[in-house]
């Protein structure tokens, strides 16, 4: 894996990481969740098999994850889709005319279809791995009253959360997620999404991705007895494969 450094839109650099060799014909942008970085254990396992299959992989870390330069301050919607334009156009560069395609999980699947939803995209066809669709309400479920008063008086909160760094959210961001509805914002023909998610998801409801599928034709694979992780057993072979034969798909 090679790493980098880009330059984005909004003025800091974007740390990626890449298995480019130089004559793919697929590659698949790689988007991480919600306090995971680039180099997750799924990012990396994801981009090992792609690799198998003649598919490169390209993966970088959303403001405030893994190694950005950047706080919880600029960790806003709006960053998080510049931040994808930027790779995208970027791995466009690299390797012109090459497929685009991506792989995102929970809150990266919430960006990823936003991203096809409001901005130009080359890529066609998106894996979306435990899908926070309902981000807004999901926030709004995990908020404490406690931490909506710290929100109103000092502007932001530091949840204890089990995350690879401390992660600041703000009262800009918590607007963000409101103003960001993919239920309104997507459409059927943006892209061709399949979604693998584990029906025993405590964190990102199994209910609201068989609502999205439904509302939005995407392919819909359960994992039974899976958490938001699916790391039950077996359960990132399942991930692995599933996404593997939809890229592989023409």
């Amino acid at each position: 894996m090679k790493k980098e450094t880009i330059r984005g839109l909004n003025g800091y650099d974007i740390p990626c990481v890449n298995n480019l060799s130089g004559d793919e014909r697929r590659i698949v942008i790689i988007s991480h969740g919600l306090g995971s970085s680039k180099e997750s254990p799924t990012a990396k396992s994801m981009a090992s098999a792609l690799t198998e299959h003649g598919i490169g992989t390209y993966s970088f870390d959303f403001p405030a994850h893994g190694d950005s330069p950047v706080d919880g301050e600029k960790f806003r919607i709006s960053n998080c889709l510049n931040d994808l334009t930027a790779v995208e156009a970027h791995v466009r560069e690299l390797r012109l005319g090459a497929e685009i395609a991506y792989f995102s999980s929970s809150f990266g699947a919430y960006i990823n279809l936003i991203y096809l939803a409001t901005r130009t995209h080359a890529g066609m066809k998106s894996f979306l791995r435990c899908a926070a669709v309902d981000m807004p309400g999901l926030f709004r479920n995990i908020t404490s009253q406690e931490q909506y008063t710290q929100l109103r008086e000092q502007g932001y909160i530091m949840p204890d959360f089990d995350y690879i760094r401390p992660l600041k959210f703000t009262r800009e961001f918590y607007d963000d997620l409101e103003a960001h509805d993919v239920f309104k914002l997507c459409r059927p023909d943006m892209a061709e999404i399949a979604m693998i998610h584990g029906d025993a998801d405590e964190t990102a409801s199994v209910v609201d991705a068989r609502r999205f599928a439904k509302q939005f034709g995407a392919r819909l694979t359960e994992v039974k007895g899976a958490d938001h992780r699916i790391m039950t057993p077996g359960g990132l072979d399942r991930v692995i494969k599933t996404a593997v034969q939809f890229f592989k798909e023409n």
